[in-house]
């Protein structure tokens, strides 16, 4: 891997952090109406957080089988980049 190959990873991981900023936010936002949908939010939060991990494990684990780990990184990145912006889209909605 050279230096400007992280170059794209250090923006894909600088708009994770943006994005993911504005769904603690809209989360803490409805978690704390403490209502029904607070209830499901939270475990809906903590499912996903799960899942997530899991697959990123995964992809780690694949790439390391491959020889690949240095591909692993960006992978990992995008996988989380969509996960957080289907949930800013989702929260954005209400």
């Amino acid at each position: 891997m050279y230096p400007f190959d992280l170059f794209p990873l250090s923006l894909d991981l600088a708009r994770l952090g943006l994005d993911a900023q504005e769904v603690v936010a809209e989360r803490m936002t409805k978690l704390a109406r403490g209502d029904l949908a607070a209830g499901i939010e939270a475990v809906r939060m903590v499912t996903e957080k799960t899942l997530a991990l899991g697959e990123a494990n995964a992809h780690l684990a694949s790439a390391a089988a491959s020889g690949k780990l240095d591909r692993a990184a960006p992978q990992i990145v995008a996988l989380y980049r969509r996960k957080v912006r289907a949930n800013r889209k989702r929260l954005r909605k209400r």
